[in-house]
C-alpha cells in the first residue's frame, strides 16, 4: 500500500498506535521494530485489543484485509506524518537545543494556550518516532502546534525538519552535550544549526536569542536578517533567583518593565522565559496574560523542580545532565541562600574522550565551594577524582543510585537545601522519596 493509501485509512482511523497493549477501538496499530522486539509480532494482538488496521512490514503476518503490508513500518509512519501535516496546513514552530527544550516547548505553549488551540509535544516525545505520533493528533480543531525535537547525531535534525515541515523555529542554545554521537562541539552546533538550515531555505522565521553569540552567528552564517527572518528575543533580566525565578522583562527600551514570579528554579531559565514572552507578543497574546502564563507554569518531571519534604528542600533537576546544564545548575545553587546545602550529582553520559576532562571541570567547581556535603555517583566522578585527587571534607562516592538508596534508610539526611542532577540513565530521581 502507498502513502496516500494509507492516509485514506488513517483519515476513517485518526488514532495511531505502536504500543499492542494499549489500542483504542478503531486505531490503527504501527509495528515498529526495536533491538529487543518486533512490532509485527503483536500485530494480531493489537486487532484483538480494538485496532482497526495494522501496519506491519512482514509478509507472514498480513494474514487479512486488516493488515496494511508496506516495505518499512518507521518510514511510513514518518512519511504519514509529513503528508498529514502537509494536508492540515497550519503554523507549526520547531523547537531544538542542547538543554532547554522541554521547558522552552512548554512555556511557549502554555503562553498560546491563552489564546489559541495549540498542540505541543508531550513530555519529551522528541525522536524519530515521538515527531511522527505528535503531528498525527493534528485535528482541524487545533490553530496551531508547538513541535520538541532532539538528537544525538549529525543529520536527525534535518531529518526531523523534513518531517515537521516548520513554519518558525527556536534553538534554545548549543552546549557540549552527546559529544560521543556529535563529535565535537562543532558537531553540536551544525547538527542543531540544520533547523536554521531548513528554515532559511523554506523562507521561515527564526526566534533568536541575540545575546548567545553562536546562535547569532550561526543565524546570520545562513543569511537569517535581524528583524526580518530573525526575531530577537525580547529583553530581560534576573531580579531574584532563590531559589524561584523572579524576573522581568519590556518589549522596547521605551516601554516599561513588566515583572513575572515563576516557579521555575534558577536564573539559568531567564532564556527560557524570554523565549516564551517573545513567541507570544509575536503571535498577539496580550502581556498581562503572558505573565499570568508564566506565573502559573509549575515545572514537572525532574527539570528545575522545587520540592519541599518533611526534613529538607530539593532541588530535582535529574531529568538530563551534561556540561553546560550541570555548570549552569552548579552556578545557580552555589549563589542560593542557606546555612546548609549539599548536592547528589551523578555521572554524565555519552561524553566520549571528553568525559573525564569534563567532569574534573565540575569537580574544580565544586572544589571552591562552601557546600557541607558532596555526594558523587557512578564511575565516571569516581575516575576523574581520583585522577585529579579531588579533596573536599564532605564528599563521599557512590557507584550507583541503589548505594545512595541504602545509604540513606541506614543514615537520613536532614536539615539541608539539596540539588539532585545527573544523566536520566543514574536513576537519580527516584531519590526525593528517601530526602
Amino acid at each position: 500500500m502507498n502513502i496516500e493509501e494509507l492516509y485514506q485509512v488513517y483519515c476513517q482511523h485518526p488514532v495511531v498506535t505502536t504500543d499492542s497493549r494499549n489500542c483504542p477501538q478503531g486505531s490503527v496499530f504501527f509495528a515498529l521494530k526495536g533491538e529487543k522486539f518486533d512490532g509485527n509480532a503483536y500485530a494480531s494482538q493489537a486487532l484483538e485489543a480494538g485496532c482497526a488496521a495494522a501496519v506491519v512490514d512482514e509478509a507472514e503476518f498480513a494474514a487479512d484485509e486488516r493488515y496494511i503490508l508496506v516495505p518499512d513500518v518507521l518510514q511510513a509512519l514518518q512519511q504519514l506524518s509529513a503528508l498529514h501535516r502537509h494536508e492540515w496546513g497550519g503554523p507549526v514552530l520547531q523547537i531544538t537545543g542542547t538543554n532547554g527544550k522541554t521547558t522552552t516547548k512548554e512555556l511557549i505553549s502554555a503562553v498560546l494556550s491563552r489564546k489559541f488551540n495549540v498542540l505541543f509535544t508531550q513530555g519529551n516525545l522528541n525522536n524519530h518516532i515521538g515527531v511522527p505520533l505528535t503531528l498525527l493528533r493534528l485535528t482541524a480543531e487545533h490553530d496551531m502546534a508547538v513541535v520538541e525535537t532532539g538528537a544525538n547525531h549529525p543529520g536527525e535534525i534535518a531529518q526531523l525538519c523534513r518531517i515537521v515541515q516548520a513554519d518558525y523555529g527556536l534553538i534554545t542554545n548549543v552546549g557540549r552535550a552527546h559529544l560521543e554521537g556529535f563529535g565535537s562541539f562543532e558537531g553540536v552546533k551544525a547538527t542543531k544549526g540544520e533547523l536554521y538550515d531548513d528554515l532559511s531555505l523554506r523562507g521561515g522565521k527564526v526566534f533568536l536569542n541575540a545575546f548567545d553569540d553562536d546562535l547569532l552567528q550561526m543565524a546570520l552564517g545562513r543569511g537569517l536578517k535581524l528583524h526580518e527572518t530573525a526575531l530577537p528575543y525580547v529583553e530581560g533580566r534576573v531580579s531574584e533567583a532563590s531559589p524561584f525565578l523572579t524576573f522581568q522583562w519590556r518589549p522596547d527600551v521605551d516601554d516599561d518593565w513588566h515583572r513575572v514570579e515563576t516557579r521555575l528554579v534558577g536564573a539559568y531559565n531567564i532564556d527560557n522565559v524570554r523565549a516564551a514572552v517573545t513567541v507570544g507578543l509575536y503571535f498577539g497574546v496580550p502581556a498581562d496574560q503572558i505573565d499570568q502564563a508564566i506565573a502559573d507554569y509549575v515545572p514537572r518531571n525532574s527539570r528545575s523542580e522545587f520540592r519541599r519534604s518533611d526534613r529538607n528542600q530539593l532541588i530535582v533537576d535529574a531529568y538530563n545532565a551534561n556540561p553546560s546544564s550541570m555548570a549552569a545548575a552548579l552556578t545557580n545553587f552555589l549563589f542560593v541562600q542557606d546555612a546548609h546545602k549539599m548536592v547528589i550529582l551523578g555521572d554524565m553520559q555519552e561524553l566520549g574522550q571528553e568525559s573525564e576532562a569534563e567532569h574534573q571541570k565540575v569537580l574544580a567547581q565544586l572544589a571552591d565551594s562552601h557546600l557541607e556535603q558532596i555526594w558523587l555517583v557512578g564511575p565516571k566522578f569516581r575516575q576523574a577524582a581520583d585522577e585529579a585527587r579531588f579533596a573536599h571534607p564532605g564528599v563521599r562516592f557512590f557507584p550507583d543510585a541503589d548505594a545512595v538508596k541504602a545509604s540513606l534508610e541506614t543514615e537520613p539526611v536532614e536539615g539541608f537545601t539539596i540539588l539532585i542532577k545527573g544523566s536520566n540513565s543514574m536513576r537519580l530521581h527516584e531519590l526525593p522519596g528517601l530526602l
